[in-house]
């Protein structure tokens, strides 16, 4: 039996976000997602987020669990069974540090996750994350500090713009061990605030890895970052009779 609505506070979200080739990242996308694009470009990256509080609705907070947790993802379009288009993110790989994340992800709520180890300086505004899988397989390290405005690299042309862009990816689907399905979430904010993370150090070894994405084909675009929202997660309709990306 599955949780129908969770809630908390998103502490600290942060929002790393790469520009890649379409036609590279279409290669690791399971159907019915295509690539959602801005500028000719896919944009791909990892959701580093702190939640507070997290309980089933109705609980008090002072019962809600705290967690370190990341994400890589996809932002995607695909048409539903009604022909309709819909957006959101693919989600390849979920991490995290809290013990009853990874027991209860799949099973009481949506999204498995992998154990990883976290640690996370976040003080005046300045960041300095990093995360190791404990199997090895993922990597992530982000320095920054808060900042006014998006790099001048930047594919979008302001923050309004990007802000635009990420809210629209509140739906996630994840994959699943048994391959055949993904774990479908509805994430819904009280209060969308975001503004820029001006960095200093980014690295994914996902994104990094050359079998994925070849010379190239992926670069960093921007951060941002988001603190002290209240949420709730919803269980969304799973997806099934897809493959595995790679």
């Amino acid at each position: 039996m599955r949780i129908p609505i969770i809630k908390g506070t998103i502490k600290r979200r942060l929002l790393v976000n790469f520009r890649a080739e379409p036609t590279v990242v279409q290669r690791i996308l399971p159907a019915p997602f295509r690539p959602k694009l801005h500028q000719g470009y896919s944009l791909v990256g990892i959701c580093l987020i702190r939640l507070e509080q997290i309980r089933p609705a109705g609980l008090p907070g002072v019962l809600g669990l705290s967690s370190e947790n990341a994400a890589h993802r996809i932002a995607v379009e695909w048409t539903d069974a009604a022909g309709i288009q819909r957006e959101g993110v693919f989600i390849p790989r979920r991490d995290t540090g809290s013990f009853l994340n990874r027991i209860g992800g799949g099973r009481v709520f949506p999204g498995e996750h992998h154990a990883a180890r976290f640690s996370v300086v976040d003080k005046n505004g300045h960041i300095d994350f990093s995360m190791e899988s404990h199997d090895g397989s993922v990597a992530v390290n982000v320095v920054g500090d808060d900042a006014d405005s998006l790099p001048a690299s930047s594919c979008f042309g302001s923050l309004v713009e990007a802000s635009a862009f990420f809210e629209g990816g509140s739906l996630g689907y994840s994959v699943t061990s048994d391959g055949e399905r993904l774990d479908g979430l509805l994430l819904r904010t009280m209060d969308w605030r975001i503004r820029p993370l001006s960095t200093t150090a980014v690295h994914s070894s996902f994104f990094a890895d050359r079998q994925r994405f070849p010379d190239g084909s992926v670069r960093f675009d921007h951060a941002l970052v988001m603190r002290d929202i209240l949420h709730e997660w919803h269980k969304a309709e799973d997806l099934y009779g897809v493959s595995r990306a790679a």
